[in-house]
């Protein structure tokens, strides 16, 4: 993977780059459409590719492990072979999802014991066998095993946490450089940053990240919590440290005013589940604010859903109708605005990255977020 830095905003930190990979060109920034079980919910791969124009997915390393199990996705030549995604891919090592289970599971300096959601099945994932599924898998980006302590972690806690994440990348990258791609295309490896709202660690997480020389690095265990302010704080911290010349990956982040935000603190890449979960429960964001469908008043408006959405279900598809929809539990309703959602997404980073370019993104972004924050 190569990293190429184009332009830096002259008033921010906002940057415009490009990440090569063997399964295309990513042009950052980017947000990363969620794929946990190797689809987005309520989405087909032409839509993603063709109609949302997603450069590159998610898939998740805990989720696909049980299910459908490591020994499939192999069978069927990785991930990429078995979903029919031809573009890149990125897979999260599965840490957030382990420590979310915090009354199945058990940490240990060897690794994480714990048990299915699904079956109540008992299993371990040590760095070294997060590393295996990874290359498994066959995403074109893996992620380091961490731990992702709760957002409102004491010092302590927090200190403690962050040594065994340490401990644990050492562990990965050993694992990682003495393993080989399995499919024919190379792989990377990007470990994550930890430290929760503690500068002090944070600093010592993102030097400790840095000096392993990564071909990327990431942001972990923000927007868990925390106050926003903190989480901002905690970007510009950490992007002081991060090299320039690697991608920095903020994970799980966030509204669109969280990304807009962390583009202007320098990060490049972005994921998050929300587009995808809020549009099936009735929320679609726009450039002029948020709707919510479910409201009486969209009942008679048969107006396009989104006159300045970039998605062919926008203009298709009115406000009554997709209210209907809604309102039924229909699920093409649900469908429906999760593209919307997405498409939204892709075209607000591109519209960041195409001011970035044009010299005047801290204006713009200005007034996106003034109009992002209205609710229609």
């Amino acid at each position: 993977m190569k990293f190429e830095l184009q332009k830096t905003d002259i008033k921010t930190n906002a940057r415009a780059g490009l990440i090569m990979t063997d399964h295309g060109v990513i042009e950052t920034p980017i947000f990363m459409p969620v794929g946990t079980l190797g689809s987005v919910k309520a989405v087909h791969q032409h839509e993603l590719s063709d109609d949302i124009k997603a450069q590159i997915i998610l898939g998740n390393t805990y989720h696909l492990y049980l299910r459908p199990g490591i020994d499939v996705i192999e069978k069927a030549g990785g991930l990429h072979k078995f979903n029919g995604w031809t573009r890149p891919m990125l897979t999260d090592s599965g840490g957030f999802q382990v420590f979310s289970l915090s009354n199945t599971r058990k940490l240990t300096e060897e690794g994480a014991i714990f048990r299915s959601h699904i079956d109540g099945s008992k299993h371990i994932f040590t760095p070294e066998r997060v590393m295996d599924i990874e290359r498994t898998i066959g995403a074109d980006i893996m992620m380091a095993f961490d731990e992702c302590p709760p957002g409102d972690s004491d010092y302590n806690y927090a200190k403690k946490s962050l040594a065994l994440t340490h401990r644990w990348l050492d562990r990965c990258i050993t694992r990682f450089n003495e393993t080989e791609p399995k499919y024919g295309y190379s792989q990377s490896l990007f470990p994550i940053v930890q430290g929760c709202i503690y500068p002090d660690l944070r600093k010592q997480s993102a030097e400790f990240v840095a000096s392993k020389n990564a071909d990327g690095n990431a942001i972990g265990g923000l927007a868990v919590g925390e106050p926003v302010d903190k989480m901002y704080e905690m970007i510009e911290l950490v992007n002081e440290i991060l090299p320039k010349d690697k991608p920095r990956y903020l994970m799980g982040v966030g509204t669109p005013i969280n990304i807009l935000e962390g583009i202007e603190r320098g990060v490049d890449m972005f994921d998050c589940v929300m587009p995808t979960r809020n549009g099936r429960n009735g929320m679609i964001f726009t450039s002029e604010g948020i709707i919510n469908m479910r409201n009486e008043k969209w009942k008679n408006d048969f107006s396009p859903l989104d006159p300045n959405g970039t998605s062919y279900v926008d203009t298709f598809y009115s406000k009554a109708y997709v209210r209907h929809l809604i309102v039924s539990k229909e699920l093409l309703g649900m469908q429906i605005l999760s593209i919307h959602n997405l498409a939204f997404y892709i075209w607000l980073v591109k519209e960041a990255r195409s001011h970035i370019f044009a010299g005047d993104f801290s204006s713009w972004k200005s007034k996106m977020v003034e109009k992002l924050a209205r609710r229609l």
